[in-house]
């Protein structure tokens, strides 16, 4: 087990706490936002399984910074708020659904497990909490039947279109692409960006 531990304060504590398991704990004293898996991986000679209680306030941009890393994962069990695993799983017409859903799930199999109360932890959080499963995807391309052209047109043509949800695609993209080419893509441009499929974003990108 690899272990990844920013606060130095805990380092000792743990060490102490686990000397029994020495020989198969490794605790790195890091930032996970600075960690590559990827060497993690040729040390260890095997591919990764990442496991965590994902700390609330930086949950989405440790879930970015592991899409570099995706090729060196079997898979990834986390407990997060549970809003950002509803965003994580939602479909099309959904409330949550938005940017992370769409980018997460172009890349993931995304299973929710179940929720956990905020009488699980000492002291009780104010939020509720839930796991989630990411398993990555083997081939994107005969998963969502399209080939992305550029994963980042997908990552900005997402921030465009959710950054006012209540406006139409006609509105939010009309600096990037025109209602015409929109709706020659097949997509209706007075459709508001919450009813649009991971296809559709898809071809918007690629556009």
């Amino acid at each position: 087990l690899d272990a990844i531990e920013l606060d130095r304060d805990l380092i000792p504590l743990l060490k102490i706490s686990f000397a029994t398991f020495s020989q198969k704990l490794k605790l790195i004293n890091e930032d996970v936002l600075t960690v590559d898996l990827c060497q993690l991986q040729q040390q260890n000679k095997q591919t990764i399984r990442v496991v965590g209680n994902l700390p609330y306030n930086i949950s989405t941009p440790v879930l970015f910074h592991l899409l570099n890393y995706r090729h060196c994962i079997d898979d990834m069990h986390f407990m997060l708020q549970k809003e950002v695993v509803d965003r994580l799983a939602a479909t099309p017409g959904n409330k949550s659904y938005g940017r992370l859903s769409i980018i997460m799930q172009y890349y993931y199999a995304i299973e929710k497990c179940f929720e956990v109360s905020p009488t699980a932890f000492v002291p009780p959080p104010k939020v509720d909490s839930a796991i989630v499963v990411l398993r990555p995807y083997a081939d994107l391309n005969k998963q969502h039947g399209i080939v992305l052209d550029s994963a980042q047109a997908l990552q900005n043509i997402c921030k465009l279109a959710f950054q006012q949800r209540r406006k139409t695609l006609r509105n939010n993209l009309k600096e990037v692409i025109s209602s015409d080419n929109i709706a020659a893509l097949g997509i209706d441009p007075s459709l508001r960006a919450e009813n649009l499929s991971l296809y559709d974003y898809i071809k918007l990108a690629n556009k």
